[in-house]
């Protein structure tokens, strides 16, 4: 019997690295029977059979004192490479007692916990009048909620005292830290310029909610370009790692530097970590194929030689712990583009800078020959730790990715054993690792513009027949032209969105009958709380996502709408509204060959 042979199957007593006479390390157990002992070393030394029970003393002698190699030799440089290229990890002897320990234990019999999802829902101008309501509704729905705002007091009072707030103002760039919006998963954004009466308004702005068909406006605060172009910006930019993005972000990819081995800072992302670590002989090595993917581009290839020996038989490569950890809460899982060779593999994710920790953990079987796309939900990965299921690990955190690793091994966890596990060679080409979001995708990101954004500089409209917005764009420092600006910011962010451009706004009441037209030329008026309605629809919608549309009711401006108590309105399903329209219809085709004005 071996000594690893020993120490897996009883572990009575641990192997224990020792002096060697010249400056080596050994391995001695304790047993009491014929053992057999190799020297640690790169160099193979002969067998030596001993029997304590005909020694005069039960101790080695110095001479005796050799390490234990199994099978075949033990490449002890390899193995203090291993050990120093992630980071200086403890010492050896830790490593090897904690990894022989990982085969002995009893499988678990609880279910680890589950991982914590965030549903968190912000709110941008939550104190306009479309913004309120649109909290309002979510509140009522159970959907937790925050808010951005300016004034804290102001969001208070409108809100309540116990609102979920954040103090932050769009136009300024250095009050959006992206820290603020970790756990959001969704925005409706509300905030627009505002506009008031030149001769004043009443208190509780009277004036503003008629609308200003009915009063001589002008921009009171910042001006459009700063809250609907680069307040956009500036939104965007603090929120775009919490609510994802619709192709994925990409962690590892012929479209990223960092598929190369060296990253932008020149250090090497992907390492080896193999069963060297605990005294086996497997070992595998990370290179790029500059034309090994399947459109001919480059690849990564995870392969080597995996063992047996030793007691050994796994073999991995692993990232360095990342900088900065990845913040992944967005999306829903890892999807690896591999060609499969019919073995089944591991992916391990970590999340903390530790070397000796809980890795997160799912096997993935591959098809031979094959490319495919294989996803690995965050909900199924398994905490890990020496290849038993730690039930006491705190649940997997999204946001707080520090390493990745690609394993392939005799050993499941809690001792299962891999059923496609055979020794020699293998080859696992992967050209992308990328975090996803599930499908049916649904918007993220549910903006308020307006109507008319495309007209003023529109050829041919007769503007005495549009909207005062429309007429009056340069007067108002061009914001509908701004306006468009940064939907087009939206549009071009990659983020599910959907942008609803509601005519002219008023403090009716919801429940008239709706006109949705996609093409910015409709004119008319609209309830807010209907607006509020339709974007707290729109976030569930999969048939909202990437579309822009006008939206008014069928009432004419000249006639009130009122309710009649004794006969109210149904409530209206909106997705049928949804499914009619189409992707990619703006209103600026109209303009597509004029210039901008600014």
């Amino acid at each position: 019997m071996n000594c690893f042979s020993c120490c897996a199957a009883a572990v009575t007593s641990p192997p224990v690295l020792l002096g060697r006479p010249r400056g080596g390390l050994a391995a001695s157990c304790c047993t009491r029977t014929d053992q057999k002992v190799l020297f640690l070393g790169s160099k193979q030394f002969p067998q030596i059979t001993y029997s304590p029970v005909s020694r005069a003393s039960p101790r080695l002698s110095r001479s005796e004192v050799i390490a234990f190699a199994g099978q075949q030799p033990w490449d002890l440089g390899r193995f203090f490479k291993t050990l120093y290229f992630f980071n200086g990890p403890p010492n050896p002897l830790k490593i090897v007692e904690s990894i022989i320990s990982s085969f002995t234990g009893p499988a678990s019999s609880e279910a680890p916990k589950k991982m914590e999802t965030s549903n968190v829902v912000l709110v941008t101008g939550a104190t306009g009048g479309v913004g309120r309501r649109v909290v309002d509704i979510l509140r009522k729905k159970g959907v937790p909620v925050r808010v951005l705002a300016r004034n804290g007091d102001k969001a208070r009072s409108m809100l309540g005292p116990d609102v979920n707030l954040i103090i932050g103002d769009v136009t300024k760039e250095d009050t959006l830290d992206p820290k603020l919006f970790k756990g959001i998963k969704k925005v409706v954004n509300a905030v627009s310029v505002i506009v008031g009466p030149k001769e004043g308004d009443t208190p509780d702005r009277q004036k503003y909610k008629q609308g200003i068909k009915f009063f001589e406006p002008e921009i009171k605060g910042p001006s459009p370009e700063m809250v609907e172009y680069i307040g956009m910006q500036n939104l965007i930019n603090g929120i775009k790692n919490s609510v994802g993005l619709s192709e994925g972000k990409l962690l590892l990819g012929s479209k990223v530097l960092r598929f190369s081995i060296c990253n932008l800072s020149g250090k090497i992302v992907w390492g080896a970590l193999d069963d060297v670590v605990m005294g086996g002989v497997s070992e595998s090595t990370f290179q790029i194929l500059p034309t090994g993917s399947e459109s001919s581009g480059p690849t990564g290839l995870f392969k080597g030689t995996v063992s047996t020996s030793n007691n050994g038989g796994f073999t991995s490569i692993r990232t360095k712990n990342f900088t900065v950890p990845e913040d992944l809460s967005a999306y829903d899982g890892i999807e690896l583009r591999v060609k499969g060779d019919g073995r089944r593999y591991k992916l391990i994710i970590r999340t903390s800078y530790e070397w000796d920790t809980v890795g997160y953990t799912a096997s993935f079987d591959t098809t031979k020959g094959e490319w495919q796309s294989v996803k690995v939900p965050f909900s199924s990965l398994r905490p890990v730790f020496r290849a038993r299921t730690m039930t006491d690990a705190p649940p997997f955190d999204a946001s707080n990715i520090t390493s990745l690793q690609l394993m392939f091994s005799k050993f499941e966890y809690d001792g299962i054993l891999n059923p496609t596990f055979t020794e020699g060679p293998f080859e696992l080409p992967f050209s992308s690792i990328r975090a996803y979001i599930n499908e049916p995708i649904t918007p993220r990101f549910v903006h308020v513009s307006s109507a008319g954004v495309t007209r003023p500089e529109r050829p041919g409209l007769d503007l005495s027949k549009q909207p005062p917005a429309v007429r009056l764009n340069k007067e108002l420092g061009s914001i509908l032209t701004y306006k468009l600006k940064g939907e087009d910011l939206i549009r071009e962010s990659g983020i599910p969105y959907t942008i609803v451009r509601p005519c002219a706004l008023t403090e009716e009441p919801a429940g008239a009958d709706l006109i949705f037209d996609q093409g910015d030329n409709i004119t008319g008026k609209i309830s807010r709380e209907e607006v509020a309605r339709i974007c707290v629809a729109a976030l569930a919608s999969p048939n909202a996502v990437g579309k822009t549309f006008e939206v008014k009711s069928t009432v004419p401006f000249s006639e009130p709408y009122v309710i009649d108590p004794s006969n109210p309105p149904s409530e209206k399903d909106y997705e049928v509204y949804f499914k009619e329209l189409k992707e990619g219809i703006t209103g600026k085709e109209a303009l597509e060959a004029i210039p901008s004005q600014v």
